[in-house]
């Protein structure tokens, strides 16, 4: 059973103050639920002040007599439809509501399903009821003829749909104070732009996620536009050329490369370039966001590493690539390690911990519990040591001025980062990125 009901009567304007009107309205709502919900959300278009004021009035006494409605109902007016649904999107997050009824006219099924896709993610499940009137403001007081639902909509009512919802998202202020951007001063400033993001300075709300989270999933609740607008806010902060083409890296758990201009894998927690004008990422909550940097050749690479990721060399694999692919010496590379987890506060399991054991014993602190605390930093700086990189042009938490220190700890640092660890599993995401300048 849905655990909420979001009735859109936003096309309508209606005359509520014919009582033949508000007596079907009333019959109509009543007939298309029929059941007791705890929450009822009214979708209604913004008018005049005045107007609002008394359509508003009139509404409520036009469902007064719906004993289900009294409690948990409320009318959630603005100006687009995108603005409603997102108003609406909050007061659903703030309930941890996912089963939702939307009761609608036919007529706009079509056109709500695009929103609904932009603005939601697959953890909310919605059904669909018809609400029998029609859209035509001149015809509310007739029951609409049953039709098929308009299955395709034009592409130009999709772009208008898309430019709605950006428009609306770009107004919204930023939460949580000012964007800020993490840099190293290993990395040149004159031929590269880079940085890390923190959790401020963007509009997600919600909490775990709130308010610059940079990674859109089926398991969490941010939708994919708000991801967007996040990214757009920090192009425009950091690099607004260098963001028309942004490529963020996946996150497998393993040690595979995209070199780009080759076809890209299927998966892949690294990626390289030695080309201008192309911004290339990786994610972390937790898990590391690595940067590499050749002022020489000029090439750079980004790098997801994770406990598994770390074992199995990713951030070695993506200097091989640059190597190989750019022919960069070893001895030239910079490798910057943003803020991950760090070893006072992740645990693995023994059999996990003994692999970091036996590739380094200061890998792990309190080696004979049943989970261990684990250094993954550490081991990320022993494998590229190994690998040949000069221990100089390794930035991590073990560099004598603190001051210059980006590797902190994503768990001891809420009001700063996200953290798998410390808020489970709907964290948020941030990333470390690099790009030439042009």
């Amino acid at each position: 059973m849905a655990e909420a009901v979001l009735i859109d009567l936003f096309n309508l304007k209606m005359n509520l103050q014919n009582n033949c009107t508000q007596k079907l309205l009333s019959r109509t709502l009543e007939g298309a639920t029929g059941k007791h919900y705890p929450f009822v959300y009214i979708m209604c278009c913004q008018t005049l002040r005045i107007e609002r004021s008394s359509e508003h009035n009139v509404l409520l006494k036009s469902i007064s007599g719906l004993q289900f409605l009294k409690k948990g109902f409320e009318v959630v007016y603005a100006s687009c439809t995108a603005a409603v649904l997102y108003t609406i999107k909050q007061k659903l997050d703030e309930k941890d509501i996912s089963l939702i009824k939307i009761i609608l006219p036919l007529q706009r099924r079509a056109l709500m399903r695009v929103f609904l896709d932009h603005l939601f993610t697959t953890v909310y499940q919605f059904e669909f009821e018809d609400l029998m009137v029609d859209c035509d403001p001149h015809n509310f007081q007739q029951p609409a003829e049953p039709c098929r639902e308009l299955q395709i909509l034009a592409d130009r009512d999709l772009e208008a749909i898309r430019s709605e919802i950006q428009m609306h998202l770009e107004s919204l202020p930023s939460l949580k104070g000012e964007l800020t951007i993490l840099k190293s001063s290993l990395i040149s400033d004159n031929i590269f732009l880079h940085g890390f993001t923190t959790r401020t300075g963007g509009i997600s709300y919600i909490p775990t996620l709130g308010s610059f989270n940079l990674f859109s999933s089926s398991k969490r609740r941010d939708p994919t536009a708000v991801v967007k607008e996040n990214l757009r806010r920090l192009a425009k902060a950091a690099a607004p050329h260098n963001w028309s083409h942004f490529f963020l890296s996946t996150v497998n758990h393993a040690n595979d490369v995209w070199i780009m201009g080759k076809t890209e894998p299927d998966s892949y927690d690294g990626i390289v370039t030695n080309r201008k004008g192309i911004t290339i990422a990786a994610p972390g909550a937790d898990c590391i966001p690595v940067l590499f940097a050749d002022p020489v050749k000029k090439a750079c690479g980004a790098a997801h590493s994770g406990w598994q990721g770390t074992l199995l060399g990713v951030a070695m694999a993506t200097v091989n690539a640059m190597v190989a692919e750019y022919g960069c010496n070893v001895r030239d590379i910079i490798v910057v390690l943003g803020p991950s987890v760090g070893p006072c506060c992740f645990k693995l399991p023994q059999e996990s911990a003994k692999r970091f054991h036996s590739l380094d014993p200061k890998c792990v602190r309190m080696f004979d519990l049943p989970t261990p605390y684990i250094n993954i930093r550490r081991a990320t700086r022993v494998l590229l040591e190994a690998g040949g990189i000069l221990p100089q042009n390794i930035q991590d938490d073990s560099i004598a001025d603190q001051n210059q220190n980006l590797t902190l700890c994503t768990s001891c640092h809420p009001d700063k980062f996200y953290s798998h660890v410390r808020d489970g599993e709907n964290f948020g995401t941030q990333i470390g990125f690099i790009s030439i300048r042009e």
